[in-house]
């Protein structure tokens, strides 16, 4: 693995807080992904079920776990399956763990060969009164069309135990995995140092006439070579009007001089991941309205962190948030104060240029599991992401850092990161 073995003591509490929200006499079973494929036979990245991977810390495809507190057989109560090396699979693929490694690892003593999944569990299956069992339930904007190995198990359990009763895995996990442990954070902070210098790298190598693309590269080089397990999702290079689409990720156009770029990337190591965006201008200098514009979204990122408190719920602090972006807005001639002050408040002026939401959990997702009808809590790890976006003008800007909750506010896990106007024009300056 990429990153430095995780202390199966995370996973054991993990587990340990899981099963005491689980009804009695249950059996929990939370499987892997799928390895999808391309073409032909190439397949994409392998990325492993985040609630399997907070339970086990186990990082392989074809693993199962099972968990069942009230087994009366003590070896029963906890069961990891995965996938038997083979000849083959070492000759093509490389080794798998062993049953050993799997222990070490996860903490969960008893290890299974997952072809003898089946005939274990129905061992136990009619035992208990009911299942849990995983489905993504967090995005279904991606997922609404597709059939996972989660789904697959969901019904090959109503079709084998079609009178027990079933409850969600990602009930539990959405309550549990919001608030981090210091190991989780000190992992996440681990992401952010990456990233840190990984901006600065690409942030020297900036020259008008680039490629978005090549800018990306230099990320790229400096994410791999610090050991980071992939980017935490497809970065984004947007220079000028490209700024101003949220999600343009094709990174093609070429940097002219006088635009400025939105770079917003992330982080993934050990299956924890940052979330940061900057923005520079090409040439290394910022004009006097790419300046105003910056200045104001700094400005509410800066007030914005500061609403970061427990028991602060997540429609207050964005509608404070949009009231800070409103009156930078107002300052910077975009809206005018008299049709504001007269505005319908359920359709605010402020949204015709910010648009999204500034605040996310994130964790094992960028974009990470949590119910936003509930108060932020200590622990928790939010980003704050103002943006302006002017498309007439050609100028995106979102600046975003990710947060760590405490006691009496909250502290910045991407602090270092350049983000003055007089620090990134010193960097650019020194190229």
């Amino acid at each position: 693995m990429r990153y430095k073995q995780i202390s199966n003591t995370l996973f054991l509490e993990n587990r340990e807080r899981f099963i005491a929200q689980m009804e009695p006499n249950t059996i929990a079973v939370l499987t892997s992904n799928d390895v999808n494929h391309n073409n032909a036979d190439d397949v994409m990245g392998f990325t492993q079920n985040n609630d399997l991977f907070y339970l086990s810390g186990i990082d392989q495809e074809e693993s199962i776990l099972v968990l069942y507190p009230d087994a009366a057989k003590p070896e029963n109560r906890a069961i990891l399956f995965v996938i038997e090396t083979s000849e083959q699979i070492k000759i093509w693929d490389g080794e798998k763990l062993t049953k050993a490694q799997a222990t070490a690892i996860s903490g969960v003593e008893r290890v299974e060969w997952v072809e003898g999944f089946e005939k274990i569990l129905q061992l136990m299956g009619f035992e208990a009164d009911g299942f849990y069992l995983g489905h993504n339930e967090h995005v279904k904007r991606v997922t609404f069309n597709q059939q996972t190995q989660q789904d697959r198990m969901i019904l090959w359990v109503k079709e084998k135990y079609p009178l027990h009763n079933l409850h969600r895995v990602s009930k539990i996990t959405r309550d549990l995995r919001p608030v981090k442990s210091k190991v989780e954070i000190d992992l996440m902070q681990h992401a952010a140092n990456i990233s840190m210098a990984s901006f600065e790298r690409a942030l020297k190598a900036t020259k008008p006439g680039m490629k978005e693309y090549e800018i990306e590269a230099e990320l790229s080089y400096n994410l791999i070579k610090s050991g980071a397990t992939r980017h935490a999702f497809n970065a984004i290079i947007a220079s000028g009007k490209n700024a101003c689409s949220l999600h343009y990720n094709t990174n093609d156009d070429v940097c002219k001089d006088g635009d400025m770029i939105l770079m917003d990337f992330g982080v993934c190591y050990a299956n924890y991941n940052s979330d940061t965006t900057r923005c520079f201008p090409v040439n290394g200098k910022f004009s006097a309205r790419q300046k105003a514009v910056y200045s104001a979204v700094l400005h509410c990122l800066k007030e914005g962190s500061k609403l970061f408190k427990p028991g602060v719920l997540s429609a207050e602090y964005e509608q404070q948030m949009g009231k800070l972006v409103e009156a930078e807005l107002i300052k910077l001639g975009l809206l005018n104060a008299e049709d504001v002050a007269k505005q319908d408040p359920k359709k605010p002026l402020y949204k015709k240029y910010y648009m999204h939401n500034s605040a996310h959990h994130i964790g094992l997702d960028v974009h990470d599991v949590g119910l936003y009808s509930c108060p932020f809590e200590v622990g928790m790890v939010l980003t704050c992401e103002p943006g302006i976006y002017i498309p007439e003008e050609g100028i995106g800007c979102r600046l975003e850092n990710d947060y760590v909750i405490t006691e009496d506010g909250c502290y910045n896990l991407t602090e270092a990161m350049p983000i003055e106007i007089e620090e990134i024009e010193a960097i650019m300056k020194n190229n």
